[in-house]
């Protein structure tokens, strides 16, 4: 059953978490395609946010979950998970 306050409360868990880890990457040395690997996980964090605030719930928790994979790939490659 779908839960529109426990959703919400989601995707701010997944927006807390993407700052805490988008954090972490700042202190590593990355090349330019990393870079734009990264550049696109903040551009689909601030659509996580957009659609959010546009109550359109589903559009926005997608954009989390691409941001989190997106951001994890990084992450993965210099061993920070």
């Amino acid at each position: 059953m779908y839960d529109e306050k426990s959703t919400i409360q989601r995707i701010e868990k997944d927006i807390e978490l993407f700052t805490k880890n988008i954090k972490e990457i700042e202190s590593i040395k990355i090349d330019d395609n990393e870079n734009e690997i990264i550049e696109r996980a903040r551009s689909y964090f601030e659509d996580t946010k957009y659609y959010l605030e546009k109550q359109d719930y589903i559009t926005s928790f997608g954009c989390a979950t691409y941001a989190h994979g997106l951001l994890d790939a990084i992450r993965l490659l210099h061993d920070l998970i």
